[in-house]
């Protein structure tokens, strides 16, 4: 049996499993190579290659530019003052949403954007009382096109740019995707305004929260109008100082140790009373009792300071059997990184006093980014919401914000220029981002989707066997034949269509790389230039618009928008159909047959 005929029962072997979806994608591209290897198809050095690809080190670094985007609020600012703009009729909504995905799309990914815009879209839906499932198909399809418009926007941009170079066709430009990526972006969103009576009412769905006026409620559940003040206690005071200043309310009192204690014992050196009252009241009180002001209300007129990039809130519910239960808790005591602002009981806000805490009881907590964020992971407490997508509900960061756009205009302008390497370029620019702090290493490590990865790690060295073995020239013929001595553009309508039905069931990226060594072979046969078969490739490829399972952007919007499977060809395919008339008049007309 030839190399060819193995590794092409192997090809259909792991299109079938990608199809089955029995397995994790991962795991059939890692099998996939060791199938490969095992036949003595390629060698392990072969095997390994694609790990170390710098395709793959680069697409590493567009998940973290894309993490620096949302960690400085930049794509939540941007979404929502979009939306905003835009109004609560549904086609400019529809439209301004689908242009805000593209965009994004082109910078940070298909998947990046999808993911982003998912709590955006939510909002502006809820706003405008429409289902969200009548925008979220077409933003995840805008998402798809805008990938198109830039050499960034997508892995299987990278992948053709690279394969075009080692073809001899001398790559593609950093914009130079958007020739076609433009009108295809055009359509899509025409395509959806005009047929998105197509897409299901799914009102009822499993809508992402919407968290854009989370801080009202938050702040009205707990009655945040007057806040506490922190004084600290320097020497010894007796017990009934603040009994010559009766309007200011004492709620409780922490020893230099952070336990609560009574108010019955005399005030000592390094306590701190929680207090509340009128601000100059206590100010003056604290200035006769030689009291420090260690913290000052936090309250409805402090909004910025409740909620920013630095600090944020987290509510709590305690749950049966914990160990927090029977705890003596009051607002303004500070319980490890965390200052308690208010409690809950029943739906109503306990007040300026001490109490046991019972099961059931909700406590809203502030402190910083990582002490709230680590509230998640503690099992005696059950946070209500995320505290990142509170987060993102934050206005951007002033320096880090404008870092960021520096750092990514930066990145931008390397590519463009072609002077510097896709690889090379990202390093940078990922780098700087955790230079400035605008994204922490632990953060980089949680942004990049090491499954994409492995992915496309893993699926190089089919690529390469399809390419070596003879494969794609079997292929090739077979395709050549078929079409005979017919119109080139015969030979890219196979091609497209190839693409795009393998594309439905297997991710974009593991479709490219098989199919574009048979598309370089069936263009070396026919005499049609790397360029235009390889354009080919990049846009049907990017055409996954009929099942949920054809991009992760699709599979992000099925649960919020409650979708089901079938939901998809509908506009799918008059959205395909579209894709493909745009693809057949244009490539060959910019990139032409020769």
């Amino acid at each position: 049996m030839s190399d060819a005929v193995i590794v092409l029962i192997i090809l259909v072997a792991a299109v079938g499993l990608f199809v089955l979806n029995r397995l994790s994608v991962g795991l059939v591209a890692v099998l996939t190579a060791l199938a490969l290897l095992a036949t003595g198809v390629i060698d392990v050095p072969t095997a390994l290659a694609g790990f170390g690809d710098p395709v793959v080190i680069f697409i590493a670094t567009l998940f973290v530019v894309s993490e620096g985007l949302q960690a400085s609020g930049i794509t939540s600012w941007a979404g929502r003052t979009l939306t905003e703009k835009a109004g609560t009729r549904r086609a400019p909504l529809l439209v301004a949403i689908m242009v805000l995905s593209g965009a994004v799309s082109a910078l940070i990914t298909p998947n990046g954007a999808a993911a982003a815009l998912v709590p955006v879209v939510a909002t502006a839906a809820r706003r405008a009382r429409i289902a969200a499932s009548y925008l979220l198909i077409p933003t995840a399809f805008a998402a798809s096109a805008g990938a198109l418009l830039t050499l960034s926007g997508s892995p299987v941009n990278i992948l053709v740019h690279e394969a075009s170079l080692e073809a001899g066709g001398g790559g593609f430009g950093f914009f130079e995707f958007a020739l076609v990526g433009l009108p295809l972006l055009v359509v899509t969103v025409a395509v959806a305004a005009l047929f998105g009576t197509l897409l299901p009412d799914r009102g009822k769905g499993a809508l992402v929260g919407d968290l854009g006026g989370h801080l009202s409620t938050l702040i009205e559940h707990y009655a945040l109008d007057q806040g506490f003040f922190r004084l600290r206690v320097v020497g010894a005071l007796p017990a009934t100082a603040l009994a010559a200043h009766p309007e200011v309310e004492v709620v409780g009192m922490q020893d230099p140790g952070g336990h609560p204690c009574t108010l019955e014992r005399d005030f000592r050196d390094g306590d701190v009373l929680v207090v509340t009252g009128e601000p100059e009241a206590v100010q003056g009180a604290a200035a006769a009792l030689g009291l420090v002001v260690d913290t000052a209300p936090l309250t409805r007129e402090t909004r910025s300071a409740l909620l920013n990039q630095e600090v944020g809130l987290a509510e709590i519910v305690v749950p049966p059997r914990s160990t927090v239960v029977g705890r003596v808790c009051f607002p303004g005591m500070v319980m490890g990184k965390v200052t308690v602002l208010g409690i809950s009981r029943m739906g109503r806000d306990v007040g300026a006093r001490r109490v046991e805490l019972v099961e059931g009881d909700s406590l809203l907590l502030h402190g910083t980014w990582p002490a709230v964020t680590a509230l998640a992971q503690e099992d005696e407490v059950l946070v209500v919401d995320a505290p990142e997508l509170l987060r993102r509900q934050a206005p951007p960061r002033g320096a880090p914000a404008i870092w960021t756009v520096v750092v990514l205009v930066g990145m931008v302008v390397m590519l463009a220029s072609g002077r510097v390497a896709p690889a090379v370029a990202g390093l940078i620019a990922a780098a700087a981002l955790v230079a400035l702090r605008v994204v922490t290493p632990a953060r980089v490590y949680r942004s990049i989707s090491w499954q994409t990865l492995l992915l496309i790690g893993a699926l190089i060295p089919l690529s390469v066997a399809v390419r070596d073995s003879g494969a794609a020239d079997m292929i090739a013929s077979w395709m050549v034949g078929l079409v005979g001595d017919g119109h080139p553009l015969l030979l890219l309508l196979a091609v497209f269509m190839l693409t795009a039905l393998l594309g439905q069931f297997i991710s974009n990226a593991a479709t490219v790389l098989v199919v574009m060594p048979i598309a370089l072979a069936v263009g070396a046969d026919a005499g049609i230039s790397v360029q235009t078969m390889l354009m080919t490739v990049a846009v049907s490829g990017a055409a996954s618009l009929l099942t949920p399972i054809a991009t992760p952007a699709n599979m992000i919007v099925m649960g919020p928008g409650g979708y089901r499977f079938g939901d998809y060809w509908r506009l799918g395919s008059l959205t395909m159909v579209a894709w493909l008339v745009v693809g057949m008049l244009l490539i060959p007309v910019i990139w032409g047959y020769r």
